[in-house]
């Protein structure tokens, strides 16, 4: 039986809440992950976490200046951990039902984080929610339409296409959860890169503003 311990990674990426959100965007691009674990402050404490989410909602699109905002004000504490010796299917089952897409691996101390990625990869054989499954195609396609737009530009035909793809994921799992979306992931990437809504010939009825 797999367990959280047979598919963590043991070599987890932590970071003071005392440092800045600056510190840790540049921790983030230089170890290429998109998270990072907050230390203890103390022995009894309890560890957060800091995301690349948090980093663009919380700072990027308030207008806040990083270099003036501390991972205390945008983390989350305590987080959501796991423990070692549980079952794969239950470590799915609460990352479905938590909406995670990643969690430390806790029994004491810090041994490893999760992410959603290592239990669709590593995990051959546990009959995972569907939810999941959706959710990691949404993220894997998210992440692909920010690489093309990156390489090419926000207006080009690529970056539309790849856009294109994650909005029907998106709506797919959208009707799966018989939800509203309120606002779609490329209205956030709008949000963080204005310059995409330059060009209305592709963007007319996707970011408002």
């Amino acid at each position: 039986m797999l367990t959280a311990a047979n598919i963590m990674t043991r070599k987890v990426v932590t970071i003071s809440s005392s440092a800045t959100v600056a510190e840790a965007a540049k921790m983030m691009w230089q170890k290429d992950i998109r998270a990072l674990i907050v230390e203890r402050d103390h022995h009894q404490d309890a560890y957060g976490i800091i995301t690349e989410s948090d980093i663009i909602y919380k700072v990027t699109a308030c207008g806040k200046d990083p270099s003036k905002t501390l991972v205390s004000e945008v983390m989350t504490k305590p987080c959501i951990s796991i423990n070692p010796d549980l079952a794969i299917e239950f470590v799915a089952q609460l990352f479905a039902h938590n909406h995670l897409l990643r969690a430390p691996v806790i029994q004491g101390e810090l041994l490893g984080i999760i992410s959603l990625s290592d239990i669709v990869s590593k995990n051959k054989f546990a009959d995972l929610p569907e939810e999941m499954l959706q959710k990691q195609k949404l993220e894997d396609a998210f992440n692909k339409a920010r690489e093309v737009c990156g390489e090419t530009s926000p207006d080009s035909q690529e970056c539309k296409t790849a856009w294109n793809i994650v909005d029907e994921l998106q709506s797919d799992t959208a009707h799966q959860q018989v939800r509203k979306i309120e606002k779609t992931v490329f209205d956030e990437y709008c949000e963080e890169f204005q310059e995409a809504m330059k060009n209305p010939r592709f963007y007319d009825n996707w970011c408002s503003g």
